[in-house]
């Protein structure tokens, strides 16, 4: 059933709201055995994370981190190894492979693969948003949300870390809190009165005093249901009801209804809606008594061997306790819940020595809960490793840094385009050119038609195109351009795009498109088909 959430990982924030950062001096609290460059690492993931659009220069990961320049570089530079960031000159982005470490936690957890339809029914029935939270320690952190899209619409994201006290969910959390949990809520209270700790929320003003919090879980406790009544923010109300473990009868995670008071008052939502999310409820819970046991899929191959090929490519930039210790979290997933020391070894290929260190090092992170017997899960807080800002990440913008390596690979323009509703167009999402006097130009929005198109004919499966794997198109939209193009496929084989090279017919003849454009444009494709997989996991990723 769904995997543990944890109440005793330590505080992923220092007392006083700042971020904890990673020290080795004898009063930082670090266990003597925790790995340094690891807690580093995940300084600067969640530096990131919390960053305008997961982006940060190096000189601002430097301030934001409190770590030297010199340290910053090496582990970013591992970091772009490994594919969880990108480097572009001076900046650092998060990149969609990250979102496997909070994809184990998700699989792991089982829950939004056995609810997250539940969910998406319901806020189609209702035409409101609905989510599902798991409670972290003294906050609640959103696992999948069901947004309705209109000018006024929810903007929380999978991974979101919001203050108990302020939210619907969290009341019905609290009811299950013991009272060394309630001492460390009233400290967290005295020490960030503002919540500053909490970036995905603003700032608190006045807000309810804690013994209204008190108060609430009392009434949570006794009606089954908790509301929010403009606690985050104006005009912003939530009605929850919780979905609790079939075996242990504890709350497994939270249902919400979520709208704004212009659709609804706080009273009005309850009356309206409380029956018919307590059945949607009922269902969920009925879909975890029925679930069968989960089948750990097989471990992945290699999450250890590489690193060493890098270090010796790399050298002293390639930080590897930091690598070797990020794949510790991918070694969880769906049917590996619970791990001991030797299973995660086994998984990673690890050392029992580094994967020990590794595990030591989470659980004073707060990412990994270990348990009295021995074994290990993962926690909530791993979702703020990078992946609230990539859960809102569309196609186009998993594409772009691909089209812009392909576009200076071949030195020509590159295109991605989706059909439209209609299937008569394409529309073009993205575009990466090149500094040629005659190009093709090309804007984002465009419209042609499919049929005169190599993109188009590769999505509407054209018989040539679709035996091919290919469609090729020479002069027949406009005299002189000649286009070659391949199909993106998502998780379950659907063409969901098309992407092309595009150029003046009088630069490559067609054989040569095949022969030299071809290959590079299928690795693209790949690539991002490869991105696509992870992003998409647990999430809808929009296609434009």
């Amino acid at each position: 059933m769904p995997a543990r959430t944890t109440r005793d990982a330590a505080p992923e924030r220092a007392p006083d709201g700042a971020r904890a950062r990673p020290t080795d001096g004898p009063d930082s609290g670090v266990p003597a055995e925790a790995v340094a460059p690891l807690l580093r690492g995940i300084a600067v993931l969640r530096g990131l994370t919390e960053a305008d659009g997961g982006t940060l220069s190096l000189s601002g990961l430097e301030k934001a981190t409190g770590l030297a320049r010199s340290t910053v570089d090496r582990l970013t530079a591992t970091l772009a190894r490994m594919e969880y960031v990108r480097l572009d000159g001076r900046d650092v982005t998060l990149a969609p492979r990250l979102m496997d470490l909070g994809n184990a936690y998700l699989a792991a957890l089982r829950l939004p693969a056995l609810l997250s339809s539940r969910a998406d029914a319901l806020a189609d029935e209702l035409d409101e948003s609905v989510s599902l939270a798991v409670g972290d320690r003294d906050g609640i952190r959103f696992i999948h949300q069901a947004t309705r899209r209109r000018a006024m619409s929810l903007s929380f994201r999978i991974g979101d870390l919001l203050p108990a006290e302020r939210t619907a969910p969290g009341p019905l959390f609290a009811t299950e809190w013991t009272e060394s949990d309630w001492h460390r809520w009233h400290e967290r209270r005295t020490a960030d009165p503002k919540d500053h700790a909490f970036p995905a929320v603003p700032p608190r003003e006045h807000g309810p005093h804690d013994e209204d919090f008190g108060r609430r879980t009392a009434k949570a406790a006794g009606d089954g249901w908790a509301l929010d009544d403009q606690l985050i923010e104006p005009g912003l109300v939530a009605l929850s009801v919780p979905v609790r473990d079939p075996g242990t009868g504890r709350v497994a995670c939270v249902a919400s209804v979520v709208s704004h008071t212009s659709r609804h008052t706080a009273p009005d939502l309850r009356a309206a809606l409380l029956p018919r999310l307590r059945t949607a409820v009922a269902a969920m819970e009925e879909d975890l008594r029925t679930a069968p046991p989960p089948e750990p899929g097989p471990p992945r191959a290699g999450l250890a061997t590489w690193t060493g090929a890098s270090k010796q490519e790399l050298g002293r930039e390639f930080v590897e306790s930091l690598a070797r210790g990020l794949t510790v979290l991918t070694a969880f997933g769906e049917g590996r819940a619970t791990l001991t020391l030797a299973q995660v070894a086994r998984t990673t290929g690890l050392a029992r020595a580094t994967a020990r260190r590794a595990l030591i090092t989470f659980a004073h992170a707060g990412l990994v809960a270990p348990a009295p017997d021995h074994t290990f899960t993962l926690t909530p807080r791993v979702l703020s490793l990078g992946f609230p800002p990539l859960s809102r990440t569309s196609l186009p913008d998993i594409a772009q840094p691909h089209l812009t390596a392909l576009a200076d690979r071949v030195h020509e323009s590159t295109s991605l385009a989706v059909l439209s509703e209609s299937g008569d167009e394409i529309q073009y999402t993205a575009r990466a050119s090149t500094g040629r006097v005659l190009s093709a130009r090309i804007t984002v929005g465009a419209r042609l038609p499919a049929r005169a198109t190599a993109l188009g004919r590769v999505l509407l499966a054209h018989p040539e195109a679709r035996a091919r794997g290919y469609a090729l198109v020479d002069e027949e939209l406009e005299a002189g351009l000649r286009s070659i193009a391949v199909p993106v496929r998502d998780r379950t084989g659907r063409a969901v795009a098309a992407l092309n090279v595009s150029m003046h017919a009088a630069r490559r003849t067609t054989q040569a498109c095949e022969t030299d454009i071809l290959p590079e444009l299928s690795r693209t494709a790949t690539a991002i088909e490869a991105d696509l997989r992870v992003a998409g996991r647990f999430l809808h990723i929009p296609p434009t």
